[in-house]
């Protein structure tokens, strides 16, 4: 019953809704212009890899067994932060303190950015050519809501969409607000939310088609939620049922004998 009662407008995505310009089937959508460079935050956690023709000038900057480590890791297809054990982490004034080098101030600054800033530091130690190579552990984000998984995603990616983020965390739940999906993202200083509709096509040219790292996504549940879910709805009403008709036999008996 609870799902015959839900349209299948309430429940698609991509639809051409009426108030907007229609897309057509294999028509051309153009990303929106957007700058996607996510900007390194407090707290991140950044993978530093450096490479020289001598193994031994890079050596001391190499935790040892780190890339064991996060073979091991990887093969588990362990979650979280993966390089969480390995990398380098943000702390609260912006700052990675690294072997040898000491102190660097990478937070609001994009990962090229603070691979060249590395750089430098690294050239001013070092005579010879070393190489820095600095990323983060993929796009991590939060689904809580009405998704088939709640809880912390990584997608081991440069870049990902709205939908990578649903497929990662579970189809989304048949009871979901599709057209309330809440983005709360953070930005230099502080949060914002946002709100996007999946049931619109318009979405693929929104500047919220793609995910940032440290996302937070929520779906709102529809009304129906508050009698039950599609699994248990139905034992919920036949347990109102079965009440009913004892109420009536009761008042059947007693009317019986008056």
């Amino acid at each position: 019953m609870a799902s015959s009662c839900i349209s299948n407008k309430r429940i698609t995505y991509l639809q051409n809704l009426p108030e907007n310009e229609a897309i057509d089937l294999d028509e051309f959508i153009p990303y929106a212009e957007v700058d996607y460079r996510y900007i390194l935050q407090p707290f991140d956690i950044v993978d530093i890899d450096f490479a020289s023709s001598d193994p031994e000038l890079t050596e001391a900057f190499s935790f040892q067994g780190a890339r064991n480590m996060r073979g091991g890791m990887m093969g588990a297809g362990a979650g979280g932060d993966l390089f969480y054990f390995t990398g380098y982490s943000i702390d609260e004034r912006g700052l990675i303190e690294l072997p040898k080098l000491g102190k660097v101030h990478i937070a609001g600054l994009t990962e090229e950015q603070a691979k060249g800033k590395v750089q430098q530091a690294i050239n001013a130690y070092f005579k010879d050519d070393v190489f820095v190579k600095l990323r983060t552990a993929g796009i991590r984000f939060t689904t809580i809501g009405e998704f088939g998984r709640s809880g912390t995603q990584v997608i081991l990616r440069n870049r990902a969409t709205i939908f990578d983020a649903l497929a990662a965390a579970g189809e989304s739940n048949i009871l979901a607000k599709r057209n309330k999906l809440f983005i709360i993202r953070q930005y230099d200083g502080g949060t914002k939310i946002h709100q996007i509709n999946l049931h619109d096509r318009a979405l693929l040219a929104s500047p919220f088609y793609f995910i940032q790292p440290n996302d937070i996504l929520y779906l709102e549940p529809m009304r129906i939620r508050q009698l039950g879910n599609a699994d248990n709805l139905s034992s919920s009403l036949q347990l109102f049922a079965t009440l009913l008709a004892s109420g009536l036999l009761i008042f059947g008996l007693i009317r019986g004998k008056l």
